[in-house]
């Protein structure tokens, strides 16, 4: 059985790479590895820290109902998204990664970086990048 990474972000491109990830599992009998990554710090405190856990408790929940083995990982450690999503690929010996994307300006881009971008072009696995509608 293959295994399908899933970076997640509680917005509408997390769903849409959620609901991706699910439908390719079916299609390919693999398991699908749920990774939400998040940097730490002051800013994610308690409450913040709260509402990400009940969040991927619903997840769980989502990914029980569709039938698919999963395992989801939520990582407060200090790192880029993408670099948790990376390793974590490589360590599973990931088929694919599936990412969401959203429309940035290329100010936004420059200031804040691209976790997608860095995935796309790093990944050592097919990458599958969706929209959310």
């Amino acid at each position: 059985m293959g295994t399908l990474v899933v970076g997640y972000v509680p917005k509408p491109e997390g769903e849409a790479a959620l609901r991706a990830g699910i439908a390719e599992a079916r299609l390919r009998g693999s398991k699908v590895v749920v990774v939400s990554s998040h940097r730490g710090g002051a800013e994610f405190d308690g409450a913040k820290s709260e509402a990400a856990e009940a969040e991927m408790e619903r997840v769980r929940a989502v990914l029980t109902d569709s039938g698919v083995e999963f395992d989801v990982r939520h990582l407060v450690r200090g790192f880029e998204p993408a670099e948790d999503l990376l390793s974590i690929a490589e360590a599973n010996d990931a088929e694919l990664i599936v990412i969401g994307l959203r429309r940035r300006s290329p100010v936004g881009k420059l200031v804040m970086g691209s976790n997608s971008q860095r995935v796309l072009l790093d990944a050592k696995c097919p990458v599958l990048s969706v929209k959310a509608v």
